[in-house]
């Protein structure tokens, strides 16, 4: 199976931007989609956005528009760029195969917060 590590996240302000990456392991990762997902402690795991193993990508309506999601296959390595993030993204990020396997990473927290 495909595990993943997650990077990048940290404090931003409203209105700015940030790149989480996500490194991951595994022989069927370019034949895999890879979600994005975010936590807010308490609350359950939502879908951010998806991308195809041919690269195609669908978002959730919160962020549609201002994230965006790539992949590097020669790297294993996904990314999602995020932009204009307001309070609301604020959140554990974490990736993993869509449908999501049982195997979760550390996850990355993103503040957004002036």
């Amino acid at each position: 199976q495909v595990q993943f590590v997650e990077s990048g996240g940290g404090l931003v302000q409203p209105g700015g931007s940030l790149r989480l990456s996500c490194a991951a392991s595994g022989s069927r990762f370019s034949v895999s989609a890879v979600g994005w997902y975010r936590q807010i402690p308490g609350n359950q795991v939502d879908v951010v956005g998806i991308i195809g193993h041919d690269y195609s990508t669908v978002y959730d309506d919160p962020v549609r528009g201002r994230f965006t999601i790539s992949r590097d296959n020669a790297k294993n390595t996904v990314y999602l760029q995020m932009n204009s993030v307001n309070s609301e993204d604020t959140a554990v990020y974490f990736c993993n195969t869509a449908p999501a396997s049982g195997f979760w990473g550390p996850g990355t927290q993103v503040t957004v917060s002036s």
